[in-house]
């Protein structure tokens, strides 16, 4: 029986925004001893910042406490304190990540090589066929079959041994600072070297400071309608003494300054932030075109919200192509729309006829489909995901119910094992989808429940699908926000009835050729037998125990999808 997982909540510090800026005004001086050539100092900066984060990566491997890194760091790097703690808390979130990251590569490289031994013994078993018969062509492609697999088998073993070295170590895989795509085109000589150090030393991180009323290195700031941003460069502060202490006092450090670029919908929330005094974290990214980009983290309070679960729930589900929507009442039963119902066509689209499909049944159903959405590029996907999660919340909101949808998890359980699901997999940006509509309910004050996605599609079609006339992705979503509203998906007298008449339809067809679909075949048969003990007592189970995953609905989809 497989566990259930947490639910994870959408957590406001994720808001993200990029912006773009160019600096107008820098310091009239160099350093001579940190800056190289006629390198500007903001690039001085940016570099010994990106060392110093590397540094403290290799320190703190070794066990040294933060406070002695901060000490060090300021007189290996020319940092200020807090640039230096923000390197060291950098490098620290790296190194529990990839530990994070190291349970994660075991379990999936277990599954791998449990699934490649399987398919070299099937290998295997087909070559001894192979030459019993005396078949010269088949053994000799068996041959190079069995000779891959068997690599592959070794390659799995070796990595899996590796990696319960590093367990059991404590310690955590090689990491390659700059990208270790980027770094294995250098050995290839497929790109110059000075390519990946640029790629090693072109970010500048700062932490928001509640008590500094925001950001202490990098600030915003607002001066009749334009945004400007100003860096502190530390390494240009010079010693001019000391405390009592004995502690040294530096000269304070120049900035460099420009304007800041900001799209005219986050203007707003910016200089709200500005007024609040609230503190905000900042990473400036210089990219290739050499262009300085800020993306620039804050904290949401969330709006009172809009929507009541005493209502129902929206259920929504997810495919490759679009969504299915269901409005679902508190009794559990679909709700018609409302006379004035509308989904709103979205803006700037209007690149071809068919492009933006609406459905919409009477009954409480409708169906949103873009076809483009499954193959079209990565930035035009993007946008038709945000234009789907915005239409989702928009209908929730002005039904007042919240949004329920399934918490799939493809994972990497059959990476490089099977290519159709691998396809489909990589195709299907079901991850985009949620945290698109999740972030967008989350601004708008529209409540989200994800639920377990257990048989959601095999309940609605024997359960749903013919009773409302609907297809099986709105039968789907009909079972989802039941799910939310902790209805449990009883078998019913008119269940065990189609059961039967399919069995006995079957049974008509026993004369016709053995196969799948044909007749009532071995495998078929088992599934009734199967099915005729746990119908019985499947109603006086407990909910997690009928949404399981060996429960009476996987026998049901396995004998729909034998038979068709």
């Amino acid at each position: 029986m497989k566990k259930r997982k947490k639910n994870n909540s959408y957590s406001p510090d994720d808001n993200k925004n990029t912006v773009c800026g160019e600096p107008e005004i820098y310091p009239a001086f160099r350093s001579k001893k940190w800056s190289r050539g006629m390198e500007d100092p903001l690039n001085t900066e940016m570099r010994l910042f990106c060392s110093c984060t590397r540094w403290a990566f290799n320190r703190l491997q070794e066990d040294k406490s933060r406070e002695k890194l901060k000490k060090e760091g300021q007189q290996v790097f020319g940092l200020n304190v807090r640039y230096c703690d923000d390197a060291i808390l950098k490098a620290k979130a790296i190194i529990e990540s990839q530990k994070e990251l190291l349970k994660m590569e075991k379990e999936e490289t277990k599954t791998k090589l449990t699934r490649a031994k399987k398919k070299l013994s099937w290998a295997e078993k087909t070559l001894d066929k192979a030459v019993e018969k005396n078949d010269s062509e088949k053994i000799k492609k068996l041959k190079r079959t069995v000779h891959g697999r068997k690599a592959r088998v070794k390659k799995l073993s070796d990595k899996l041994d590796e990696l319960k070295v590093h367990e059991d170590n404590g310690t955590i895989p090689t990491v390659v600072f700059g990208g270790h795509s980027l770094w294995k085109k250098v050995c290839k000589g497929r790109i110059p070297i000075e390519e990946w150090k640029q790629a090693r030393q072109d970010r500048l991180y700062s932490r928001g400071d509640k008590t500094k009323g925001g950001n202490p290195n990098i600030k915003i700031s607002e001066y009749n309608g334009e945004f400007f941003l100003s860096v502190t460069i530390s390494h240009l502060s010079e010693q001019k003494g000391t405390d009592k202490k004995d502690r040294p006092i530096m000269t304070r450090a120049p900035r460099v300054e420009g304007r800041l670029w900001l799209p005219d919908k986050y203007r707003s929330k910016v200089y709200e932030l500005l007024l609040s005094r609230a503190p905000y974290t900042v990473e400036l990214i210089k990219g290739k075109d050499d262009r300085y980009r800020a993306h620039i983290s804050f904290d949401l309070i969330p709006p009172d919200l809009t929507t009541n679960p005493d209502y129902g729930y929206l259920g929504m589900d997810t495919n490759p192509d679009g969504i299915a929507l269901a409005n679902v009442g508190c009794t559990g039963q679909p709700e018609p729309w409302a006379k004035n119902f509308n989904v709103p066509y979205p803006k700037a689209l209007h690149k071809f006829d068919g492009e933006f499909q609406i459905k919409i049944h009477p009954n409480g159903f409708l169906y949103i489909k873009i076809p483009e959405l499954s193959y079209s590029s990565g930035y035009r996907r993007t946008y038709l995901v945000g234009v789907l999660a915005k239409i989702v919340v928009d209908i929730a909101k002005a039904l007042g119910k919240p949004i329920a949808l399934e918490k799939l998890d493809f994972g990497k359980d059959h990476l490089n094992t099977n290519k159709k699901f691998n396809r489909m997999a990589a195709n299907f940006p079901f991850k985009k989808m949620v945290e698109a509509v999740i972030r967008r309910a989350f601004k708008e004050g529209v409540g989200v429940k994800q639920v377990w996605p257990a048989h959601t599609s095999t309940i609605g079609y024997w359960k749903y699908k013919k009773k409302y006339g609907i297809i099986i992705h709105h039968a789907a979503a009909l079972v989802i926000a039941r799910r939310a509203l902790n209805y449990k998906e009883h078998i019913t007298k008119e269940l065990k009835q189609k059961v039967q008449v399919f069995k006995e339809k079957l049974n008509q067809k026993a004369n016709s050729l053995p196969g799948e679909g044909r007749g009532m075949t071995r495998k078929v048969k088992q599934m009734f037998k199967k099915l005729d003990g746990k119908i019985l007592n499947f109603n006086g189970l407990t909910r997690f125990k009928q949404e399981s995953f060996y429960s009476v609905w996987h026998d049901l989809k396995i004998l729909a999808l034998s038979s068709r």
